[in-house]
């Protein structure tokens, strides 16, 4: 029988990862060592008394019903959590959980979004950012995020009849994949430029805790008015490791944030019960482990950044994320061909950075996965594969 799929799927392609995997296991199998900086997958463990909690609640027969909603106890901890972290309040209604933020930010367009509706997204960006408002049928418009802007988007420089017709626009920083912050006057500009155009905002503060050199991760929602106009994603995946224990929270605005849930209501039957409990040891219990997690990534940033412009790399340092966003060597244009030829030459595999847009063309990505010493190994290997 002939078989017919969405077109949607083809925009799925696995292109250049596919490629980029099939040498990475061609090299190993032959014995060559490969330093894998292309996921960013944390290596760090959650803190016992998160896996205790787990541990302990999975063995509790009753916890394996439908869940159907938040725990009492869930809500609270995100409401302490946003209080102590970023001085936000939260009403109990204005917080929604989800199974990772990924997952959110593609199930949210069909709560807002018609199709043909525009969506303001970053270039370069997550691929997500898009993707979700692509399934939904949305007419995504780039907006460009630029070295000498800071990675900053040009709020002014959007044209007035693109802004009237968005609907929703998507912002995230610390972001990835450039790895910058953003100060406190570009969140105030942001909400002022939503409300003047009626744009719903959503803002991926995944990274506010992994931040660098004394900057303060801060909250969207701390911006006055920020409530007004949108709704905020915050993951338990990076600051507390819990990648796999899938929990987010989208808070803020809370007819976003109801129509999100009703969405929501007809897919899902609500977070597995171990993991709500999972989430409420991590927020209310101790945090030093979260600042220890902090200095080690910057360390390994300061380890690959560092040495790379001591072997005549001109890479940035991050200023937040556990990425590095790295402009080409000179005498290369293109990102992918770069990393199949990185890999060759040296075993370090990164992600180029057409991956994440038109714009991220000329940069390659790289996590920090590795603890200090080996991005020094890493650094010797590319000094040595004659790369520079």
């Amino acid at each position: 029988m002939q078989m017919h799929f969405a077109r949607r799927m083809d925009a799925f392609g696995a292109g250049i990862f596919n490629l980029l995997d099939d040498k990475r296991r061609e090299m190993e199998a032959a014995g060559r060592k490969v330093y894998n900086l292309s996921i960013g997958t944390p290596d760090f463990l959650p803190a016992p008394h998160v896996m205790e909690a787990l541990s302990q609640a999975a063995l509790r027969p009753e916890n394996y019903r439908y869940a159907l909603t938040e725990r009492p106890q869930l809500l609270e901890a995100v409401q302490n959590w946003y209080r102590r972290r970023y001085r936000v309040e939260l009403e109990r209604h204005e917080i929604l959980s989800i199974y990772g933020s990924q997952e959110g930010l593609t199930h949210i367009g069909l709560a807002i979004c018609d199709p043909g509706d525009v969506v303001l997204v970053p270039d370069p960006g997550y691929p997500i950012f898009e993707m979700g408002p692509f399934l939904c049928g949305a007419k995504i418009v780039r907006y460009p995020l630029l070295a000498e802007n800071g990675y900053l988007p040009d709020l002014d420089a959007i044209d007035p009849a693109v802004a009237w017709a968005a609907k929703m626009m998507v912002v995230s920083y610390p972001m990835n994949p450039v790895a910058v912050a953003a100060p406190a006057w570009f969140y105030e500009k942001l909400v002022a430029f939503a409300q003047r155009y009626h744009i719903i905002i959503l803002h991926d503060n995944a990274y506010s805790d992994i931040i660098f050199d004394g900057r303060e991760g801060g909250s969207f929602l701390q911006t006055p008015g920020a409530k007004e106009v949108g709704v905020e994603y915050n993951s338990l995946s990076k600051t507390y490791n819990l990648t796999g224990a899938r929990i987010s929270f989208v808070v803020g605005n809370a007819q976003v944030v109801e129509h999100f849930r009703t969405l929501r209501s007809q897919i899902d039957y609500g977070i597995f019960l171990p993991v709500q409990i999972a989430a409420e040891a991590a927020l209310n219990g101790p945090q030093e482990g979260v600042e220890q997690q902090r200095l080690q990534y910057q360390a390994r940033r300061d380890a690959l950044c560092g040495g790379l412009r001591s072997i005549g790399w001109k890479v940035p340092d991050s200023q937040g994320t556990m990425f590095v966003w790295a402009p080409l060597p000179e005498g290369y244009s293109d990102s992918s061909a770069f990393c199949l030829e990185l890999l060759h030459k040296t075993g370090l595999l990164c992600t180029p950075g057409a991956a994440f847009g038109e714009l991220g063309e000329g940069h390659v990505r790289f996590a920090l996965v590795r603890p200090p010493e080996e991005m020094a190994e890493i650094v010797e290997a590319v000094k040595a594969g004659g790369i520079l």
